[in-house]
């Protein structure tokens, strides 16, 4: 698939995950953007929605009934919950398809309709999914037709979780996660708790207890451990534009300290292009991932015996978002995972 380039298509292209696909995408060489939705859009260039892309030689924004998949290879889907179901349900066959949306990450039909109010209306597609947390499934997503990209918390809480369940490491017992996301998080949607005035000059945690990335994360931590995996997640809402920075808390296995953890997992990402993890006394930041593919993680020791803290920083919409479903293109359609993800962070 490497001889001429995959035409993709991006369905939602008015959201913020949708306008950063595009602005990685312009720079891969081996895809061209061919379709472009957004219903509340249709006729207009993508430019008039977000005017940093005015630039680009792009396609009209169209309807999604009036989509020609014909000449399509790949769909990018960035539509909302629930209603993501439905299209992908209704797609040709011969297209591969990464979904940015929750409708396909969790493999138990039950879960989903207690975490999302509603029964699954594409059963048998989401058995088929894989979940697209690419360092961790890359064979298996390398030979799927959906995948069902992670949500940006849950990125941020399995990169170092995983590895230290699976070796045993840490118990799979009072896990607490810790996380602060950007406001991009919330979405493009003009809601209250977006405004400015609600967001600056402060901190505040929201679905305490409640957010739905909690069962996500235990089903993946689960799979690591080989046992059910239950976390105490709290997310909070910061005032700037993108990142996440997660804190986890973690109690060790017998024998193991901090250092065994960090030397853990730097050797399970050291072949990795975009997981990076610091020396010793090096704490991420997410200033230091701001626009780029990349995550990194910190290990400190607690001062409280037999406890340790990881940190996880990454842009809640290129890892945690646009730049993972890419790197999934990239590995579902055998082209060099890091194709098109090669820019590094934005700083100051």
């Amino acid at each position: 698939m490497t001889a001429t380039k995959l035409k993709v298509g991006i369905l939602g292209a008015s959201g913020y995950t949708g306008a950063e696909l595009v602005r990685l995408l312009v720079r891969h060489p081996g895809v061209e953007i061919a379709l472009l939705t957004a219903d509340r859009h249709a006729g207009k260039p993508l430019g008039d929605v977000f005017p940093h892309l005015a630039r680009l030689v792009l396609p009209d924004l169209v309807k999604i009934d009036d989509a020609d998949w014909s000449k399509l290879d790949f769909i990018f889907c960035c539509l909302p919950h629930a209603t993501t179901q439905k299209v992908i349900a209704g797609l040709p066959e011969t297209l591969k398809i990464c979904d940015l949306s929750a409708d396909f990450r969790l493999r138990d039909t039950a879960v989903y309709a207690a975490t999302y109010g509603g029964e699954h209306q594409a059963p048998q597609l989401q058995k088929q999914a894989v979940y697209g947390l690419t360092e961790a499934y890359r064979d298996e997503v390398a030979g799927a037709r959906l995948v069902a990209n992670p949500g940006c918390y849950t990125t941020a809480a399995e990169l170092p979780l995983m590895p230290l369940l699976e070796g045993g490491l840490v118990s799979h017992e009072g896990i607490i996660i810790d996380a602060k996301s950007g406001i991009s998080g919330a979405g493009r949607a003009e809601k209250q708790g977006s405004l400015h005035t609600e967001v600056s000059e402060g901190i505040h945690a929201y679905a305490v207890g409640t957010h739905r990335h909690a069962p996500e994360i235990e089903q993946e931590l689960a799979v690591a451990a080989g046992k059910p995996v239950t976390v105490t997640f709290t997310p909070h809402l910061m005032p700037m534009n993108r990142g996440i920075l997660a804190t986890i808390y973690v109690s060790l296995a017998a024998g193991a300290d901090a250092e065994d953890l960090r030397v853990a997992l730097a050797a399970r990402y050291d072949p990795e292009p975009f997981v990076h993890v610091l020396p010793a006394g090096r704490s991420p930041a997410t200033r230091d991932v701001r626009g780029s593919n990349h995550c990194l993680l910190g290990v400190f020791p607690d001062r409280v015996p037999g406890r340790a803290i990881l940190l996880a920083a990454i842009d809640n919409l290129v890892k945690g978002a646009s730049g993972q479903a890419i790197q999934n293109l990239n590995v579902m359609c055998g082209l060099p995972e890091v194709m098109g993800l090669e820019q590094e962070a934005l700083f100051p």
